[in-house]
Formats: structure tokens, sequence, C-alpha cells
């Protein structure tokens, strides 16, 4: 019996729903929806909204939700996907990315593709496609986008080279080198499926051009190259050659589509390396922007820059969200991008205008030798940032006096200045909101009818510096600080539960385990297959024994920039939690009519903190909110108590919860068949190290009159 599926059985025989009390009136009920609805894309449709007409299940029913059946994909290690549902089949992805279809009113198994190796970077979902009797799912595994028949899981042949499509290739570098694996789902408009990918954050790395394939041929159709080559538009924001330098800047969020003008709203990351950037002085379009293309040809339309010359890694983390206002009784559509910032930018969709007043202001300039801070930077005024934006001592933890004190005393050693303050050398600054968000991946929904956006948020601190780059890839030890310290951190202790530390690693996984992990990439850690045996064998010995052996092989190694990023520094009080006061996690509804904030509660909790009083702490939470017509908003996410909730979306007050193998860390769908609604979400955890892992995808429904719940397995 696996550990999983042993999880799940455990679950399956304790598993009761709680709710709260009836909060009063029940939901208006619209009219009767069809027999049967689909969530045939990651975020509901393409304009991302996360939104379910249906209301079936609201306000007055939602206490009687009941697991209405389970599927173990037998594996462990975590689960990000948003799964589709289209024609009363659920496709959904397994923890080592073997790709699967369901019965989507039992769970019981229609097919399973088995890509002939194990996929360990993160899946969030697929894109689906049909013409005529073709329907086909699009889907990547690591750095292939395979195209699936959707009947059977067979790849299409005459798609690409033998059913796929390999992303290394086109980019500009010697495809065995790149490291890119596509962990968002590509999107699509006619006949053209658009994609990003998730890069390195460190050199060496690809750059991040946005493409586009025939959905039928697998065929290039267009690039846009977020890092312009010369004489394109943005080239003058970026030194000459930084090209050659520089990779990233890249779409690994997702996207959204306006279908009806064929625009793609493509929200990138920061350039490489994150946090020096000493060889890229200027702007760098078109890294942390919003861009609009036209999605048959790639032709730029637009761009905001939400982050000029970024060195603090503050990509824009979510795909962003198609949304229609009302301005003095006019109807104005628009495009809505949330940042780890915790900042809500909200554009006109065609021109790219603001619809609240961005303000740029004076930000202070780096003390870092050779780096150059971009001199202002952008703040929405409204809507007000939806995550605290500045750490001061009255923010610090009360937790315990000793927490306290202890909070204290490291905190008056750092820099503390809110956004946009520059790394210092040595000395370590506050990120606040954190490296996580403010937002996150899992992204925002949108209800249509209120007018009202909801977005969950990270609320913790992390600190970070820059230290003097002394080594050199010649040597385990600058292996290791050129690729590895910037997450692990010099020590190797890394930041758990989110980044694990490497002490002992090498004893743990053994080399073999080691040399694959570093090779192909494993969870949020990118691949590095450029790096030759002898570089494995170096860093091997290093994690092994700390001792730095010379390469035998006199290869020359790259020139390194002259500093580099400290490590990630979560601030975590002596036992382990946050050190600033809660929430450290919330749930946050706004008015995008007025651009006022409507209510904020506590998402999550840490389930001894509870138990001993400390209760609507919220916790670091992944995966994104669902809204319905029947008034309620779903929400998994968090990282520790593993529940699965239901508000009422007009207060923010707590319906109903139910507890959930794993936790439930991506974003729930919802779905109608044979007139029975049903809400879905993956439950594997993955973000929480120190937990199990799992792979179960979990639905819901009310109970039906006769009809016992199944659990498939």
């Amino acid at each position: 019996m696996t550990s999983a599926f042993a999880a799940l059985l455990s679950w399956c025989l304790s598993a009761p729903c709680s709710a709260a009390p009836d909060p009063g009136a029940p939901a208006q009920r619209a009219a009767t929806p069809p027999a049967r609805q689909d969530w045939p894309m990651s975020g509901g449709g393409s304009e991302n909204q996360r939104y379910s007409a249906l209301d079936q299940i609201n306000r007055q029913n939602v206490r009687n939700l009941q697991v209405a059946w389970a599927f173990d994909t037998g594996e462990s290690g975590g689960l990000q996907t948003t799964p589709l549902i289209v024609e009363g089949v659920l496709y959904g992805v397994s923890p080592s990315q073997k790709v699967f279809a369901l019965d989507a009113a039992s769970g019981r198994q229609l097919w399973k593709f088995d890509p002939g190796f194990n996929g360990w970077q993160p899946s969030r979902g697929f894109a689906y496609w049909s013409g005529g009797k073709d329907r086909r799912l699009l889907i990547g595994i690591m750095h292939w986008i395979y195209a699936l028949d959707a009947a059977s899981g067979k790849p299409i042949p005459t798609f690409g080279e033998g059913g796929r499509i390999d992303l290394r290739k086109g980019l500009g570098l010697p495809f065995e080198s790149v490291s890119i694996a596509l962990t968002s789902p590509g999107v699509i408009h006619k006949d053209v499926l658009i994609v990003g990918g998730r890069l390195p954050e460190s050199p060496p790395a690809a750059p991040g051009d946005i493409r586009a394939f025939d959905v039928r041929t697998g065929k290039l159709r267009w690039s846009f190259h977020t890092i312009p080559r010369s004489g394109e538009f943005g080239a003058k924001s970026w030194p000459e050659g930084a090209r050659e330098r520089t990779g990233g800047a890249n779409n690994w969020a997702g996207m959204a589509v306006d279908a009806e003008r064929g625009i793609v709203y493509v929200p990138t990351g920061s350039a490489t390396p994150d946090f020096y950037g000493a060889e890229r002085h200027g702007d760098n379009l078109f890294a942390n922007s919003l861009i609009a293309l036209d999605a048959q040809t790639g032709k730029r339309l637009w761009h905001f820059q939400g982050v000029r010359h970024d060195i603090w890694d503050r990509d824009f983390p979510a795909p962003p969200t198609l949304v229609t206002v009302n301005r003095g009784g006019k109807a104005i559509d628009a495009v809505v991008q949330t940042s780890k910032q915790g900042f809500v930018y909200v554009l006109d969709r065609v021109s790219g205008e603001p619809l609240f007043p961005i303000e740029y202001r004076k930000v202070p300039a780096s003390t870092v030798p050779g780096e150059q801070a971009a001199a202002d930077q952008p703040f929405p005024l409204l809507p007000a940032p939806f995550a605290r934006q500045k750490l001061t001592e009255e923010q610090l933890t009360n937790r315990t006096p000793a927490a306290r004190q202890w909070a204290l005393e490291q905190f008056r050693q750092f820099v503390s200045g809110g956004q946009f303050v520059p790394f210092s050398v040595g000395k370590e600054t506050v990120m606040f909101p954190g490296f996580d968000g403010g937002a996150e991946w899992g992204g925002s929904a949108w209800d249509p009818q209120a007018g009202v956006l909801y977005v969950n948020a990270n609320d913790v601190a992390w600190t970070g510096s820059v230290v003097e780059n002394t080594g050199n890839e010649n040597s385990g030890r600058g292996l290791y600080e050129t690729h590895c310290s910037v997450c692990h951190r010099d020590n190797l202790a890394g930041s758990p539960p989110l980044i694990p530390s490497l002490v002992g690693v090498a004893d743990r996984i053994g080399r073999t385990g080691f040399f694959t992990t570093v090779s192909q990439g494993k969870g949020r850690m990118p691949a590095f297959p450029s790096m030759r045996m002898d570089q494995l064998f170096a860093l091997f010995e290093y994690a092994l024994s700390g001792e730095s052996k010379e390469l035998s092989s006199g290869a020359p190694a790259p020139a390194q920039p002259k500093y580099r990023f400290g490590g990630y520094k979560k601030f975590v009080d002596p036992e382990g939690y946050p050190a600033v006061a809660p929430p450290w996690g919330t749930l946050n509804a706004i008015d995008l009519n007025s651009g006022k904030s409507l209510w904020q509660v506590p998402l999550g909790e840490y389930p001894e903190l509870a138990a001993a009083g400390m209760k609507d702490t919220g916790t670091e939470n992944y995966g994104g909110p669902l809204v319905t017509a029947g008034g309620l908003l779903f929400i998994g996410a968090t990282n520790f108590d593993k529940k699965f909730r239901a508000f009422d979306k007009s207060s923010g007050k707590l319906l109903w919860e139910a507890p959930l193998p794993f936790p439930g860390n991506a974003t729930p769908a919802m779905y109608q068949v044979n007139g029975q609604q049903f809400v879905v979400i993956a439950a594997g955890g993955g973000k929480n190290l120190k937990a199990p892992t799992g792979g179960v995808y979990v639905a819901f429904a009310l109970p039906r009159p006769g009809v016992n719940p199944s659990r498939a397995q």
C-alpha cells in the first residue's frame, strides 16, 4: 500500500465536513442551468475569471456538501493542477506528470497516458482545443509539449515530432543546454497555441521568448522577443550585448485571451540574474511587464512595466484576469494584474491606459558597486494594496514574549524601508510582502455580477542581501555559490518548509539521485542540463563533505558577476512560525468599480496553534479562488491545515470547510454533469516540505436522494 493511498483511505474513513451556522436568507436562484456545464480552460474560460454561473450549490445548502468521489493517482510529490472538464470527462495529471481522463460524475478512470519518463516540474493544467471531430489536449511535460487525442489519450503523430514539440529548440542556444519547462498551461486563440515557460533565475538562462505554435501541426507561427534584439522596440532599455549575457523576462505564470479582439495578455518575470543587474543597466523591457500582443501575429499592441530594472525578483506571478468595470454608467473592458507587492493594476484592455491613477515615485538608489537601480517605480493609488507594505517593530510577532524579543533583536539589524529598497552588501533588507507574495500563481477570481475581484495573499516577511562573488565555476564551492546558494543559501540551510536544506542531502539521496535532480530539476528547482559530469562530481563532493575540489578538466569557467544574491531567508521565529504578527495569509475582496476594498479575512491556520487557542492566523497559501453565482467563494491553497473552504462572497464569512487528504495547493474547478453540480480540487500538498505529499483529486457535491457517494481509486 502506498503512503499516498494509505493517507487517502484514512481520510475517506474519517472525513466529516463542517459548516458554519446558517447565514440567513437563501441566495436567489437563477433560471435552471443547463444539464451540463464544462470547465474547459484552466481559468474557466479564456478571460481567466475563475467564475462559475452554476448555482445549484449556494449559500443556503453549501453546509450539506459531501465527497462525491476521490481519485488517487497512487503517487506522491504534490499537485498544483486545475483539471479540465469537457463533455462529462475530467482531465488531470499526476505528480509525475502522467495524464489521465476520468468520468467526471464518478471519478472512474477512462484512460491514462505515460510519456515514458517522470516529470518532476509542477503542472498547473492543460489547454484544450477542438476543431470538428478533432479534440486535443495540449500539455507541457518538462520541456515537451504533447498533443494528445482527448478520446484516447494517445499522442497525435502529425503534431510536431511524433506528437510533441521540444521547447528547448529555437531559442538561439544549443538546445541540449537549455533549461525550460512549461509549468503553466498555454492559451489557445483559434488555431494557435501560445506558450511561455519556466527558466532558471540565474545564469545561464535562455531568453523568455513568447512563442505561438500551430495547434494542428506544432509548427512555429510567431515568436515575440521579451529581451528585444537590436533595432526592435525596447532594445534601448538594455545595454548593447545584454541579450547575449542575459536570460529570463519569461512568462511562467500563464496568460489570458480576449477572444473577440484577438489579444493575448502576457505577464513576464524578471531578467537574470534576479538580484544584481550591473550587466543589464536600464529599465529592461519587457521584463516585469504586462504585454498585449496580437494573438495571430505576435505584434506588440501595448505594454505596461510594473517594475523597472528589477533587482528584487518581483515577477508578475499570476495570469491576468479580463473584466468589465463600470465607470460613470459606462462599461469598460479592462485587464487586471495582481503582483507580489500586493498591488492591483487595472488597465484598459485596448489601450493599456490605467483606469486608476498610478504614481511614479522616487525610490532609493543602490549602494552596491556597479549597480544602478531605477530612479522611480510605479505605485497604483487605487485599489489599495491587499498586503502590508512596510514592516515596523509594531508589526512583529506577539505569539510569545520570547518570540517577540527574538524578533525585535533580529529586526533591529535589518533594513526595512518598504517597497523597492535595493539590497545592500552583507546587510539583510526586509522584503514585505515576501518573495512569494502578496499574490502568487493561484491568481484571482472575478465576479461579473458584482464587479468584485477576489485574491488570496501571503503576508509574511523575508530578507535578502548581496554578497561578493568570490567563487568560480572551476571548483565545487564556486559551482554551488553560482547555481545553488540563491535558494539554499551559502550554509546549505535553505528556508524550510518551502526551500529545503541541503545539509546531508548527498547522504540522503545518493550520487545518482543528486545527479538526476540537478540535471533534470524537481519541484520549484529548475534543471541544469548544461552542467558537465566533472562539475556534477565536484558539486556532489561539496554538498557531501564541504570540500571544494578543483575541476580536473581545466575547462575555462565563464566570467561571473562581481556580486550575487546571498540567499532567500524567511523571517521566522526559533519555532518556525512567521516572526511578524498575523494575519500570515489572507483572502481579499476588492470592488473594481470604485477601487475600494470590501473585506479581508485570514485564510488558513496552524492546527497546533488553533488547538492552543490561537486561531485565524492565516497561513501561506498557494492556489487560487473560484467564485460562483450561488454566492460562494471556494478555495483550498492553505499550506498547513489541509482544508477546503467556502466563504460567503459578499461578506467573507466562512460557511463550510472540509478536510482534504493533503493540502489543496491548487485552484479548484466547477462543473455540472447529469444535472448535478460538482466542485473539484487537486489535493497533493508539496509546498510544505515537512508534510507528506500525495496526488488525489477530490470532488464534492450535494447529496442526491438514494445515491451513495463513491470513492474512486
